[in-house]
């Protein structure tokens, strides 16, 4: 059952669902704007192929952490860097949340995640965002923009994350 906004707000007033920071204006019918920090993980190509595996991740040395003003950073065309959002979230065991672009940036041609929207029962985190422009325009990301949208998701029983990513803080 995915949960309207009075049940949100009713969540987040309880403690139940835990957002910080929280602006109540954000959440819709059925679902909460999430806005776009200031800190993004530049990805470099590697000389290499990457062997996909459940232990690999990006080698750290073709990345580069960095820290964006009001400037933002410019997306080129098919351009793909990690962002995350100004929100932690934090679950109790029974609500999963999925992650979901919004129309106004999708018609644009931003993707926010390519295809990991789950939020797990349990975690507590900011929402690291896969961000790839497909578009033909270089797009400009500025920190503080609704760029995606949470729907909250009721679990039948209870579920806990207990994963590599279930406290990140950064991209």
């Amino acid at each position: 059952m995915i949960l309207s906004k009075k049940q949100i707000l009713s969540a987040v007033k309880e403690g139940r669902i835990k957002i910080r920071p929280f602006v109540a204006e954000n959440v819709g019918a059925v679902s909460l704007d999430l806005r776009l920090s200031n800190v993004f993980r530049l990805l470099r190509p590697t000389p290499t192929p990457i062997v996909l595996s459940e232990k690999v991740f990006y080698p750290e040395k073709s990345t580069k952490l960095v820290k964006v003003g009001a400037e933002g950073l410019f997306l080129k065309p098919k351009q793909m860097v990690l962002g995350c959002t100004m929100e932690q979230i934090c679950l109790p065991g029974n609500i999963a949340g999925r992650l979901e672009g919004r129309s106004r940036m999708a018609r644009l041609g931003l993707a926010v995640h390519i295809s990991s929207g789950l939020i797990q029962p349990g975690s507590c985190n900011v929402q690291v965002l896969e961000i790839m422009n497909n578009s033909p325009s270089t797009l400009k990301l500025v920190p503080g923009t609704p760029v995606c949208q949470v729907v909250f998701e009721e679990v039948k029983g209870q579920a806990r994350y207990s994963g590599v990513f279930g406290r990140q803080t950064s991209p």
